[in-house]
């Protein structure tokens, strides 16, 4: 088995940067949450993916978690296979939308996205509904 290689600080700081401190999935701010960000492997290391800035996804501990090494899933709408959301080569706008604290998928990647990242979770929109009220969401 290989071994998972570390991102270098450099990189990951790039990444961080690049996202604003935000989960490129969730859009929740680092500064909003007590556990550590991190860089995502948008394609897996074990899929071939590569400890790359074009492979790398700023993301929250509970997105990273539940994104694992998935890259597809089966669409709830349409019984199809789709795939996971891409930051690195999609439009967060073209696949989501917005209503208050709730995160609307507008397209089967957008489903499948919201679905296997739990993203409408009672406590994910809890959370958010708390930060909308503050002014502190999105971004």
């Amino acid at each position: 088995m290989a071994e998972k290689a570390r991102i270098p600080r450099r990189l990951r700081d790039r990444v961080h940067d690049r996202a604003g401190g935000c989960c490129e999935y969730c859009l929740v701010h680092e500064r909003y949450s007590i556990k550590s960000y991190q860089a995502d492997h948008v394609i897996a290391e074990k899929h071939g993916g590569l400890a790359a800035e074009s492979n790398l996804a700023w993301s929250c501990a509970v997105c990273n978690y539940l994104k694992g090494t998935d890259l597809t899933s089966i669409d709830p709408q349409t019984g199809k296979l789709a795939r996971l959301y891409n930051s690195r080569t999609q439009r967060w706008e073209r696949h989501f939308r917005l209503s208050g604290a709730l995160i609307e998928p507008l397209t089967a990647t957008g489903r499948v996205t919201v679905r296997i990242l739990r993203l409408n979770d009672t406590d994910r929109v809890d959370e958010r509904e708390l930060l909308v009220r503050f002014g502190m969401y999105p971004r």
